[in-house]
């Protein structure tokens, strides 16, 4: 017992600064990694994982041979297994990666310019609401859209009510896909979005409804939605869904999000430079 304690003395004597830092490192990305599983279906497939590498030591100490066999030879392509099945969720990690890194890079518009782009959109969602002009709208964030740009016709037209509300009149070549905007400009239109895999969506939502939500799961873009049918107004962000805005409201919740990311951006973006400049100063 006197030299357990002893070894768990030594190896405390021998811990350092940095060991704590590499132990806090690994139990945050393990905890990442956990939030980004979390109630999806991949946290059934890891639990199914977990089973198996705890039933491996098991069936081995119990001379369960062949039972062993076959969850060892099952072992030896779990990897490639994993990144199949994981692939979604994979993607959708390093995307999470890649913005939470690179985010302050992208341009920062000012107030007034975020908030005359907000106001023409919505007033084009408003007058298409009334007519019941279906409608489909993604205003690109931090993940970039480019694969989604190219699947429709490239514009790289200035924002205004008349052109958005033009690009959705029915039957034209343009109205049926989802119109792309970055900044103050239409990058495309008639692009093919990514349907949802959520089977937990109410059924009464069409083909528009899911695509919105698909391409919120798989991004951070602000989706608007104009029903056909109804006229309703919806939103989905970060693959939820809400419905039956107005025109008022739907504008202070897009320039309440926009101004607070842009406000995020510009603080963080500061404070790397003043670090930098410290940096520099230090190895002068």
């Amino acid at each position: 017992m006197q030299t357990i304690i002893n070894m768990i003395l030594s190896d405390i004597q021998n811990i350092t600064i940095w060991s704590v830092v590499d132990i806090l490192v690994v139990a945050f990305i393990f905890y990442k990694g956990y939030m980004l599983i979390k109630e999806t279906r991949a946290e059934q497939l890891l639990k199914g994982i977990l089973l198996i590498l705890i039933l491996i030591p098991v069936s081995y100490i119990l001379k369960l041979d062949i039972l062993y066999f076959i969850l060892s030879k099952t072992i030896t392509i779990g990897v490639i297994a994993v990144i199949i099945i994981f692939q979604p969720e994979i993607r959708r990690g390093l995307e999470h990666i890649g913005r939470s890194t690179f985010d302050d890079f992208h341009i920062i518009q000012n107030d007034e310019e975020i908030e005359k782009v907000i106001i023409n959109i919505c007033e084009a969602v408003e007058n298409m609401a009334k007519t019941k002009t279906g409608a489909l709208i993604a205003i690109e964030q931090g993940t970039g859209l480019g694969d989604i740009v190219s699947t429709g016709i490239k514009m790289d037209s200035l924002v205004s009510r008349e052109l958005i509300e033009n690009i959705f009149v029915k039957n034209t070549p343009l109205h049926d896909g989802a119109t792309i905007i970055k900044n103050d400009r239409i990058l495309a239109s008639a692009c093919v979005l990514p349907l949802t895999n959520n089977n937990n969506i109410s059924k009464q939502l069409g083909t528009r409804h899911r695509a919105a939500i698909g391409l919120s799961e798989a991004s951070d873009a602000l989706i608007i939605i104009v029903s056909e049918e109804t006229g309703a107004i919806s939103l989905a962000i970060k693959g939820r869904l809400t419905r039956n805005f107005d025109g008022d409201k739907l504008k202070s919740i897009l320039l309440k999000i926009i101004k607070s990311k842009n406000q995020r951006k510009s603080k963080s973006f500061g404070q790397k430079v003043k670090a930098w400049v410290k940096i520099i100063k230090r190895e002068k």
